[in-house]
Formats: C-alpha cells, sequence, structure tokens
C-alpha cells in the first residue's frame, strides 16, 4: 500500500489540519494532520512498524475508499489509463461546436484579423445549404452514438453575424433530440454587441442554455481592446444588451487581459457589482493574452500609431496581404497569429491568480483556477464544424484543413483519415512523468503546442499556476468546512 501519484496536500496555517486533493477521482478532504502523516508512513513503508489503532484503521479506510492510497504505482498509473480510456470514449454526451461565420465585426487590438479591413469579404460564411447537411451529420451521430444529452455551441468570427443559419441548426437540433429522447444544451459565445432580446427569445424555445460575452477590462480599456472596425468603442452598447437579457437565460462573461489592461479590471468587477444584473451572472472568469514586444524600429517609429504597435502574436501564420481566406476562429492560430491565448502567458499567471481571488471577493462565481479535466480535443465524440462542413477535434484547428479530420459528407479523404488517427493517437501527458495533474489537465492545450512548438504531443505546462489555484481552493474548501 503506498499513496497515489495522484495526490496533492496543502497544510492549513494556523490549524492541525491538511486539505488533500486526489485528481484522478476528484476527492477532496479536510483531514488533521495524524491522518496526513499515515500518507508519509506508508510512502516509506512504515505502517507495519507499529500497531495500528482502530482510528488510524478507519483513517486509513477513508484514504483507501478515496484513492488516495493505492496498491502500486504500476495499479496507478493502470488507473489512469483506464480513466483516460473512459473518458475518451465516453458516449454519454455528443459535443458540436458550430462556427456558423468566421466574419467578425471587431477590430480586437490582440487579434490578427483586426489588421485586415477586408477581412469580413474574404472570412467564411456557413451557406443554409451546408448548414442543412450539418444538422443531418449531427443526426446521424445521434443515432450511431445515442448519446444522453447533446451540446451544441456557436461561435465564430461572431456567431450572430449569421442568425439565419444559427436559427435553423438550432430548430433542428432541437427537433431531432425532442424525438430521440435526448437532452439538448445550446450555448453562444459572442462578443455581444448584437446580443438582443429578439435573438434570445428565439432561441429559447430551442433548449439556450447561456451565452457567454466577453469584457476586456473598464470601459476605456474594453473600448481600447475591442472596439469596432471603425474604431468606435463597444462597451456601452454590449452593457445594454446585457442588462436587456440577463433575466431570460444564463449570462457568463468573460475577459482576456494583458499586462496593459490587467489593472482595469477590478474596476470592472466593481461596475458589474453595482450592475442590478449582477446576481445573474453565472461565471466571471478572466484569462492572460501574450504580446510580445514589437520590433524595436516598429515601437521607435510608430510609438503613437496603432498600425504600428499591432503585431501578430507569437507565430505569425497568415502573412499581411496574403490573397487566401483567412480561415481561423477567434483567438486561434490561424485566427489570430497565436497560440490559444492562455497558453503563452507564464508571466501573467500571478495576475490571473490575483483576479479570480478579486472576482471570488466581490461574490461573483468563478473558476478555481485548477484544470478540470481532458480538453474535447481527446475527446472521440466532441466535435468542431467549420463554414464549409469540415471536421476538426477542437475550434483551435479550424481552417487548417491538413488537420480536418472529417467532412458532413462522410466523404473519405485519405488526408482527413490519417490526420483522425494523428488525434486519436495524441498522448501529450506521457511526457508529464509523474506529475499529479495529469488527469486534470492531460498535457495542456494541444492547439497551442502545435501553433508554438509543432508537436502536438509536447506538453504546454502550466504547473506554478495550478499549484497557485490549489492554495486557494485548499483554503476556500476549509472556510467552507
Amino acid at each position: 500500500m503506498q499513496p497515489s501519484m495522484f495526490n496533492l496536500r496543502v497544510p492549513l496555517a494556523g490549524r492541525d489540519e491538511v486539505f488533500l486533493m486526489n485528481t484522478l477521482t476528484d476527492a477532496q478532504l479536510v483531514v488533521s494532520s495524524d491522518v496526513a502523516a499515515l500518507l508519509d508512513r506508508a510512502r516509506e513503508g512504515a505502517l507495519a512498524d507499529a500497531p495500528i489503532t482502530a482510528e488510524e484503521r478507519d483513517a486509513l479506510g477513508l484514504l483507501w475508499d478515496n484513492g488516495f492510497l493505492v496498491d502500486s504505482r504500476e495499479a496507478d498509473r493502470q488507473r489512469l489509463d483506464e480513466f483516460l480510456r473512459d473518458v475518451k470514449s465516453d458516449a454519454s454526451e455528443v459535443n458540436v461546436t458550430l462556427l456558423t461565420t468566421l466574419q467578425c465585426n471587431f477590430a480586437c487590438d490582440y487579434c490578427f484579423q483586426g489588421d485586415h479591413g477586408d477581412y469580413n469579404e474574404r472570412a467564411e460564411k456557413m451557406s443554409p445549404e451546408t448548414a442543412a447537411r450539418a444538422a443531418a451529420w449531427i443526426e446521424r451521430e445521434l443515432d450511431r452514438v445515442r448519446p444522453e444529452r447533446l451540446v451544441l455551441t456557436f461561435f465564430g468570427g461572431e456567431p450572430l453575424l449569421n442568425l439565419p443559419v444559427m436559427y435553423a441548426l438550432a430548430e433542428r437540433a432541437w427537433t431531432a433530440t425532442r424525438e430521440r429522447g435526448i437532452d439538448l444544451f445550446v450555448n453562444i459565445i459572442t462578443n455581444g454587441l448584437l446580443l438582443t432580446p429578439e435573438v434570445v427569445d428565439r432561441m429559447l424555445p430551442f433548449g439556450l442554455n447561456g451565452v457567454k460575452i466577453t469584457l476586456d477590462g473598464d470601459r476605456d480599456t474594453h473600448n481600447r481592446m475591442r472596439p469596432l472596425r471603425g474604431g468606435q468603442g463597444t462597451f456601452d452598447r454590449i452593457i445594454a444588451n446585457i442588462r436587456a437579457v440577463a433575466g431570460k437565460c444564463r449570462i457568463a462573461i468573460g475577459g482576456n487581459f494583458d499586462e496593459s489592461s490587467v489593472g482595469s479590471y477590478p474596476a470592472l468587477l466593481d461596475f458589474l457589482r453595482e450592475q442590478e444584473f449582477a446576481d445573474k451572472l453565472v461565471k466571471v472568469n478572466f484569462k492572460p493574452i501574450h504580446r510580445p514586444e514589437p520590433p524595436a524600429a516598429a515601437r521607435d517609429a510608430g510609438a503613437g500609431n496603432r498600425e504600428s504597435r499591432r503585431t501578430p502574436q507569437v507565430i505569425p501564420l497568415t502573412p499581411v496581404g496574403a490573397k487566401e481566406s483567412l480561415k481561423g476562429t477567434c483567438m486561434t492560430s490561424v485566427g489570430s497569429g497565436a497560440g490559444k491565448a492562455c497558453d503563452s502567458c507564464g508571466e501573467l499567471e500571478d495576475s490571473a491568480a490575483f483576479l479570480r481571488a478579486e472576482t471570488a471577493r466581490r461574490g461573483f462565481p468563478t473558476n478555481d483556477g485548477v484544470p478540470k479535466g481532458m480538453c474535447h480535443v481527446h475527446k472521440t465524440h466532441a466535435h468542431t464544424i467549420g463554414p464549409d462542413g469540415s471536421l476538426y477535434a477542437c475550434p483551435g484547428f479550424t481552417g487548417q484543413l491538413a488537420l480536418s479530420t472529417g467532412h458532413i459528407d462522410d466523404r473519405r479523404d485519405s488526408w482527413r483519415e490519417s490526420a483522425l488517427e494523428r488525434f486519436e493517437r495524441l498522448h501529450p501527458w506521457k511526457e508529464c512523468g509523474d506529475c499529479a495533474f495529469i488527469p486534470t489537465c492531460a498535457g495542456g492545450c494541444v492547439a497551442a503546442s502545435y501553433s508554438q512548438a509543432g508537436d502536438m504531443n509536447t506538453p504546454t505546462c502550466h504547473k506554478p499556476s495550478y499549484e497557485s489555484a490549489l492554495l486557494a481552493l485548499a483554503h476556500n474548501v476549509a472556510g467552507a468546512a
């Protein structure tokens, strides 16, 4: 008998107690230091050196039942393999992200798309005919997999720029799930500018579960970071839209911060706290973005020029002036010239922890910062459908046709089948050694690994951030207990 490799512990200052978490079983316990010491004795093989009291026997039974004690390291790794296989093959849910369009009405300061005034002329938009074929493909998947629920997420670009397609797909999904006795959850990820009560009212009968809206700091900062293509601010209109729909559906607030904007978020939180819709926000969570320094020449020549300051983020995969379509989704390697925002930014992880604490202090529900499990890219029944009907393992690869895993027309292309096989063999966590976070992180963001390292099996590690989040989680749990 020995401690699980997936154990995490946090001594609780000023108390003779320890917070224990096992990331494989998701068990969380607050125990006395004496109970935690039993794990140390098990690790040292010293449990047999002294008589075990009845209380210690009960404590060992509790630790065993919750996965903190295991037979051996080999048994622990076998449990991990079984867990990962179960998550990958889980058929209880079919999860589909639908990109109604890659067009966008914003010119976000950190987005590569914002450099292109003609972007909307070249970005793809799903046609009604393709939408009908996408709906038929989803129905075939429901009949093949027979899940308990379908989760449908509309994304882009800005998905509300193609309302007829969104309405048609949602209505068709609603009919299909009702006929099959399947639960339907519909989500929309939007910049919020076009979100009106009429849109929400139209979607509510078709299973609308919630809407996520991005606010990048207080009013002035958001207007700088997320203007319209003509340069006009967007904050006031978005807030008015949230105010108009907050009583109708679940609203989550997201945000993307960098070194220049992070300081404005406490003011945003104070502003949100004062709004009449504050208690209707189901989640408030902010993520860091990476801004490399522009070349010295650009800094010197264009200190006051916005076009000179804006530079492609991390890896510019589509050169300025290219004639082919810009095909990437918002905040992904093709769409923004960067890997996923939150996977390029180790220097901002302390700020993320600070903002989580500030968000919780104002009473808003937020993520605890500890990763919640394997990304959809590892799940067999999670798919992204691009505007042209191509299938992808996750939105982060949209537009990179060489990494398309299929098509809604069920066409068999050798290169798509090769890509599908490549994703099915993913195992970035095998490079993570004995890290206790493997069951919840699985090696990090695969899209970021591919765009930054050129290898999807290279982990993107944020362990220091997870450890910091674990400290906060431990004290929150202990406080509640």
